[in-house]
């Protein structure tokens, strides 16, 4: 599920700005690029997110400033000649490889650790600019959760026709496999038949499997009541609130393997019809299942 959020704050000498956005995913894969002289803010960040996410390729950026009256900062510029050369080899070597990197900005290189010293003469304490900053990403990721949710009720509008289409599509195979049956006794009787004539001398037992594959080989019931306990299962889903996008997901496979099997069992042209419109559906549903929470 996509999301986007951003944020300002400010607290003694320090201002900052936020910036937390997502891009669908299967799982929850989270990407921080917070400064690391800051202790403890990335694994709390990691934290909330955790709590607060389940699904999503989720990216968090945020950029500290000091202003005048701040502890002195200065570059270190040995130490930025040593990382500036480290990433010329790096892209150097990669190019040589045939790989393409993303450029780096000066904010990435200012965020290393030892490029830019903000310490005084003492160790610098960032407890009280930590809380501040989690205090203000509350802020920000309600924000986020917010415009989630707002895509979250257009999604499940969508969700909900996918599945009256598949609802009206497993009536229509229903009523379509009724009709096939004079067909399908036809066609019973001809395999019956062919099996009878070719059953001097052999066991009964086996002739009478060989006529129950036939049967079976034939009958949808099954599917058609296991694809109408699934609607039942994702209306029951969808309604319940998040998080459920695995379990639709999950749905959504269960849907395709019994449309699939009707396909493979029609032996009839509506009824084959009907099954492939039924799978291109359900392939749609699924689509917009991966943007669920």
């Amino acid at each position: 599920m996509t999301g986007f959020a951003s944020g300002k704050g400010t607290d003694g000498h320090y201002s900052w700005t936020w910036e937390l956005r997502a891009v669908n995913g299967k799982g929850l894969d989270l990407r921080l690029r917070v400064p690391d002289w800051i202790e403890g803010l990335e694994a709390a960040l990691r934290a909330r997110l955790g709590k607060a996410l389940d699904r999503g390729n989720v990216s968090v950026g945020l950029r500290v400033t000091q202003e005048d009256g701040a502890s002195a900062a200065t570059l270190d510029s040995p130490f930025l000649d040593q990382v500036l050369n480290a990433m010329s080899e790096i892209e150097t070597r990669a190019m040589d490889k045939g790989l393409s990197l993303a450029p780096a900005n000066a904010a990435d290189v200012l965020a290393l650790r030892g490029v830019f010293d903000t310490s005084s003469d003492e160790t610098q304490d960032t407890s009280a600019l930590s809380k501040a900053l989690l205090a203000d990403f509350e802020m920000v990721l309600a924000a986020f959760k917010d415009m989630r949710s707002t895509e979250g009720a257009a999604l499940e509008v969508v969700l909900n026709e996918r599945v009256d289409q598949i609802e009206g599509l497993v009536g229509q195979a229903a009523h379509a496999a009724e009709r096939r049956k004079p067909e399908i006794e036809e066609h019973f009787r001809s395999a019956l038949a062919r099996v009878m004539d070719n059953a001097d001398g052999m066991d009964e037992t086996r002739v009478a499997q060989e006529l129950a594959t036939l049967a079976v080989k034939a009958d949808v019931t099954e599917e058609i009541d296991r694809l109408r306990a699934h609607v039942k299962a994702a209306r029951d889903l969808i309604s319940g609130g998040s998080p459920v996008g695995r379990k639709l997901d999950f749905l959504s496979q269960e849907f395709n393997r019994e449309a699939n099997t009707l396909c493979s069992k029609a032996q009839n042209a509506a009824l084959t019809s009907i099954g492939l419109e039924l799978k291109t559906v359900i392939d749609q549903m699924r689509e917009q299942v991966q943007n669920v929470e």
